[in-house]
């Protein structure tokens, strides 16, 4: 099995890189996991308390139940991913089960910010992309895809997002195998990358 960590600031692509490798090898052979859903669960807290908490740091995840499922997943076990409702800051009781497949790719802004998380990851890539095009891209996504106010998200990435990135997001980058500059549009880095994956299936069948 080859897990691969695609990490990068909010709205840098990684999505896009990711849907676009299970896109180019098939479903069949990837699956896609996103750090996104195991944001703590502070469902027990008031909404209001819920709202002020910081999502861009850190200790934001539960870290400790990623690692523990991708040893899971590469030992042979069917996972269970928890679902976080981001209009509500909280976890919802439901899971989505996650079979093994041949690739796993994890993507997430700080998955290359813990040494435990690096090492669950064969290949590790950072999505580096211009701080305009991130914010135009998060606040069209939050408002359009989890309910947030203009002014909510505004409010959040000046105080956390923004330096949440400088602090932890951006110095991770360091630790990247591969680093891919323009996120999902850049065609070359994608093709490089899915040909590296190819080599891999390719061996793991001519071993069957």
């Amino acid at each position: 099995m080859l897990i691969i960590g695609i990490a990068g600031g909010t709205g840098s692509g990684k999505s896009t890189v990711a849907e676009a490798l299970q896109k180019e090898l098939s479903s069949t052979n990837v699956a896609l996991i996103s750090q996104d859903s195991y944001y703590a669960d502070l469902s027990d807290l008031p909404f209001e308390e819920r709202a002020k908490r910081n999502y861009d740091h850190p200790d934001a995840f539960e870290n400790s139940l990623l690692i523990k499922q991708l040893d899971q997943i590469r030992k042979g076990k069917t996972i269970e991913v928890p679902v976080y409702d981001f209009s509500q800051h909280a976890r919802t009781t439901r899971k989505i089960p996650v079979a093994p497949h041949p690739v796993i790719v994890v993507e997430g802004i700080l998955i290359l910010n813990e040494p435990a998380l690096r090492k669950a990851f064969d290949i590790k890539v950072y999505v580096d992309t211009d701080a305009d095009t991130r914010v135009i891209r998060r606040i069209t996504r939050d408002i359009e895809e989890r309910g947030r106010t203009l002014d909510s998200v505004c409010r959040q990435y000046l105080n956390t997002v923004k330096p949440m990135h400088e602090a932890f997001i951006e110095p991770s980058k360091r630790y990247a195998d591969i680093i891919i500059p323009v996120g999902g549009h850049n065609t070359v880095a994608l093709s490089l990358l899915v040909s590296r994956i190819e080599s891999y299936l390719n061996s793991i069948e001519i071993s069957k």
